[in-house]
């Protein structure tokens, strides 16, 4: 059955929405679920999701990622309808890494679409799962924040955030 929770996290409260098999639908900085609902393309789109306290690996996914560890968020399932090439961009990233941002066009050539920095800014702009496909990851050429549905001060803090998890993997390996 969908379900969706809403986690506490230091950024604000965060809802996940998912389907019958667990892969996330929509998700984000919010409490409004009818505000996620609207996310999801209409052949996912399900009726009445019930409320729950944990969704399991994808509730744990939330709060390791709010705790410095962002990979079980990369393992989730995420479902989400598109094209070919804004499926590709959300593929592609997924294996972008935390602290290290990438820009739209650097994305795109990753993806197979080296002249698609429209097309990968547009896949990040219809992008309904956040954190498991992690678009605030994207910057504009010259480093630029861009956009971001949850807002620029928050895509602003999850880079500091992520950045400051690599400074500290380098003092713990010695570097």
């Amino acid at each position: 059955m969908p379900a969706l929770a809403t986690v506490p996290t230091p950024l604000g409260p965060f809802t996940a929405l998912v389907d019958d098999e667990g892969a996330v639908l929509a998700s984000g900085w919010t409490d409004d679920a009818g505000a996620l609902l609207a996310l999801v393309h209409a052949e996912l789109r399900p009726t009445d999701p019930a409320r729950r306290e944990d969704l399991g690996e994808v509730t744990a996914a939330v709060t390791a990622f709010h705790d410095g560890d962002p990979g079980p968020a990369a393992a989730v399932p995420v479902r989400q309808i598109s094209g070919p090439a804004t499926t590709a961009i959300w593929e592609r990233l997924r294996a972008v890494p935390a602290g290290e941002p990438t820009t739209y066009g650097e994305l795109a050539d990753a993806a197979g679409y080296p002249k698609g920095h429209r097309i990968a800014a547009r896949a990040c702009v219809h992008n309904a799962a956040t954190l498991f496909v992690p678009c605030h990851r994207v910057l504009r050429r010259g480093g630029a924040l861009g956009g971001y549905r949850w807002g620029l001060e928050r895509k602003e803090r999850l880079l500091a955030l992520e950045a400051s998890w690599r400074v500290d993997d380098a003092a713990l390996s010695g570097v």
